[in-house]
């Protein structure tokens, strides 16, 4: 296995830590879920990055890194409604958004049609990261100007910006669909 997919494997391994440290609502569990989605997100960037400069881009490797990042933020999401942090409805149109382009992919994929991740799958990701880090953290931290209601209003707002590149990006996926099967 090469340091690329051992970074993917070890970003899956960290999910069920994550939901571990959030089964309970308690500050210093919220701070380490952070802590380690944090990590998670420096191994995805670093992953890419190893797999391009080494040249060692594998079939495991194109599989398992867009899996690892749902497993991740498919799992923050649902563990943040039980602790009241999300609404329910939006992650339910958050991953309604990745199922949906998911079986698409699959389906064009069997007609051999090619429909490359673009610019707004990667702000959804970077605004959903961006959210999550301090809908996570949520509690206070003892220094002033950093409350909890401004990390749950950060987080909400970075959200709503990651469920808008969200349906924009599944509707170009369709529309990419469309496009290339016509």
């Amino acid at each position: 296995m090469n340091i690329s997919n051992a970074l993917t494997v070890s970003r899956i391994a960290m999910v069920p830590v994550i939901a571990l440290a959030l089964v309970r609502d308690d500050p210093i569990l919220s701070f380490f879920a952070a802590a380690v989605f944090s990590v998670a997100m420096v191994t995805d960037y670093l992953d890419g990055f190893f797999a391009r400069k080494l040249h060692i881009e594998s079939d495991l490797g194109k599989l398992l890194d867009p899996l690892a990042d749902k497993f991740l933020i498919v799992t923050v999401l649902i563990m943040l409604i039980q602790l009241g942090r999300v609404p329910a409805w939006m992650v339910a149109v958050i991953v309604g958004r990745e199922l949906a382009v998911t079986g698409l992919r699959s389906i064009a994929a069997e007609k051999h049609i090619v429909i490359p991740a673009d610019w707004l799958g990667k702000y959804k990701t970077a605004f959903q990261c961006v959210a999550l880090i301090p809908l996570l953290v949520h509690h206070p931290i003892p220094l002033p100007v950093l409350s909890r209601l401004q990390f749950q209003e950060a987080g909400e707002f970075f959200l709503w910006v990651a469920m808008f590149f969200s349906i924009w990006s599944g509707v170009e996926y369709f529309v990419g669909y469309a496009r290339a099967g016509s």
